[in-house]
């Protein structure tokens, strides 16, 4: 690109912005206070919801915090990166989303003295980091408390805790059961390897209309597909399924091709190795005798017509997805080329094959599999805006039970085991950060308490009087908030417990986006302008590669 031989030149130009120094990094925590603020109003039961409209004009009503933070646009690269620690805690564990944010918020805010104080940032981290370790430490010994896997009535217990504060935790009973009994589906164990794949293997079905009452779990799958052909049969028991990665049609070029037809019959001849093709390939399916034949590809209308024919429903287009669902859900292997269909690949592990309809569309269930590894679950309500905070909200009780069945421990929630790894942190604390940071883990239990309108001093007393009172070294103080009230109770006898992987994620993660924002000391931001104010570097670069070599 460079004529001549010479280097890359940086060209910091006069339009050029540069700040540095204590005034950037009070810039980033004050970024990180305002993120957090706005989220604050979205934890616990009496969480309020926020109305977001997209570029579009779409309408989203939602108070699960990441949601809210995909739909905001923000110009502070200190921000932009207080929403990816949302993203990465979903995707992560799929829940405390919302208290990562606020405890990152704090943490931020917690440094700002020692900052105005002169003491520099590293010696704040070295705090941060140590305080860190012991958090682990002391959530994987004695804060945590381990949970037995096989207790449905202990685990529907914990996910009820985490869609309590959402919208669909009018609905609880219905969502636990569908969430466990959607991971239980899909839990497949290989060489004493544990593999839970919500998202590949348990899919959501919305459908307007109905109530969320009317939300099931299907043992199989269910697709918005119909038969290709409107006389085949739409109700089979105990089909045997075949499914395909193919075209059955005729056999396209792979490249381009050309034919030259020089006589009459070459044309007809041409048509008849078409149709000879395809025979082939029908009838290779037809030896096999199945009831149904699914395909990722199109089915041409000749081959309907020897199905149809030999009494098999077909059903063509399927996403890939779809497919490797059916397969685990009923058996069958997915096959590339007809020829090489075998009786191993023909899946005989579902009950029950029909097409219904429900409003305008027609729906395909392969259902009463004996023991599907794929699961569907079919949700209904009244307007798409319900269905898709309800999707939202699902998806976060199914990752919370699947946490549960990977790492079965558990601690205390309602700001709780926040309050109690505070008191353990504070016993420890020599330097000012530590100590700032033990306190900074109590807004979880104020902001819990200011959302239900509760005294927010008196309670926060109160709690950590009982906290401080707590002799047992080996087992967590399990008073907490209750979210509804604002009174403090036991979580013990209430029986709000949270999983241990997602309070291990949510602090390592906040106090980790606290050190990085809090490493920063420069921000440098070439924003372009026009030639007024001179060349930019673009345009100097591209003076230089036409300029004459030496």
């Amino acid at each position: 690109m460079f004529g001549g031989g010479r280097a890359p030149i940086l060209v910091l130009s006069q339009n050029t912005k540069r700040e540095s120094g204590r005034k950037v990094q009070l810039e980033n925590i004050n970024a990180g206070k305002q993120i957090a603020d706005v989220i604050r109003t979205c934890l616990g039961p009496q969480a309020m919801l926020k109305m977001l409209m997209d570029p579009m004009g779409g309408i989203v009503m939602t108070n699960d915090g990441n949601a809210i933070l995909r739909e905001i646009t923000v110009q502070h690269p200190a921000a932009k990166s207080m929403i990816e620690i949302a993203r990465t805690q979903d995707e992560e564990v799929g829940d405390g989303t919302t208290s990562v944010i606020v405890l990152a918020g704090e943490m931020l805010a917690a440094a700002e003295q020692f900052l105005e104080q002169q003491i520099h940032p590293t010696v704040i981290i070295r705090q941060y980091r140590q305080a860190l370790e012991d958090i682990v430490l002391l959530l994987e010994g004695p804060l945590s408390v381990p949970i037995d896997k096989s207790d449905k009535a202990a685990l529907a217990n914990v996910v009820k805790g985490c869609i309590g504060t959402k919208f669909i935790g009018k609905w609880s009973d219905l969502a636990v059961s569908i969430a466990l009994d959607a991971v239980h589906t899909v839990m497949f164990e290989e060489n004493g390897r544990t593999e839970v794949d919500i998202k590949r293997y348990a899919k959501v079905e919305k459908i307007p209309g109905g109530s969320i009452e009317d939300s099931q779990i299907l043992r199989g799958v269910m697709l918005n597909k119909d038969v290709t052909h409107p006389k085949m049969k739409r109700y089979i028991e105990n089909p045997r399924i075949i499914l395909l990665d193919c075209n059955l049609e005729y056999k396209k070029g792979e490249s381009q091709t050309n034919v030259e037809i020089t006589s009459d019959g070459d044309f007809t001849k041409m048509l008849e190795l078409e149709e000879e093709h395809v025979r082939r390939q029908c009838e290779a399916i037809i030896a096999l005798k199945p009831d149904v034949v699914f395909t990722e590809k199109g089915i041409s209308d000749l081959a309907q017509h020897f199905l149809l024919k030999a009494g098999i429903s077909a059903v063509r287009r399927l996403r890939k997805s779809d497919n490797n669902r059916i397969a685990r859900a009923c058996g069958a292997t997915i096959v590339n080329r007809t020829e090489e269909l075998q009786e191993s690949d023909v899946g005989t592990g579902a009950g029950l094959f029909e097409i219904k309809k429900l409003g305008d569309e027609y729906f395909c269930y392969i259902t009463m599999c004996k023991n599907p590894k794929a699961c569907t679950i079919v949700l209904r309500g009244a307007s798409k805006d319900i269905l898709n905070e309800t999707e939202r909200n699902l998806q976060d009780a199914l990752q919370v039970a699947r946490n549960i069945v990977l790492f079965p421990r558990l601690v205390p929630g309602g700001g709780a085991i926040e309050m109690a790894v505070a008191q353990k942190l504070l016993g420890k604390a020599t330097h000012g950060p530590y100590r700032a940071l033990a306190h900074a883990l109590e807004i979880i239990p104020r902001t819990l308490a200011q959302n239900c309108g509760a005294n927010t001093i008196r309670t926060l007393t109160a709690l950590r009087a009982k906290h401080a009172n707590h002799l047992d070294a080996n087992t967590p103080c399990t008073w907490g908030i209750d979210g509804e009230t604002g009174e403090l109770v036991e979580q013990k006898e209430k029986g709000l417990w949270e999983p241990l992987a997602v309070k291990l994620q949510t602090y390592k993660t906040a106090i980790e986006t606290a050190i990085l924002l809090l490493r920063i000391d420069d921000i440098v931001s070439g924003s372009k302008k026009r030639d007024k104010e001179g060349p930019t570097p673009s345009q100097l670069a591209k003076e230089d590669s036409v300029a004459p070599q030496d």
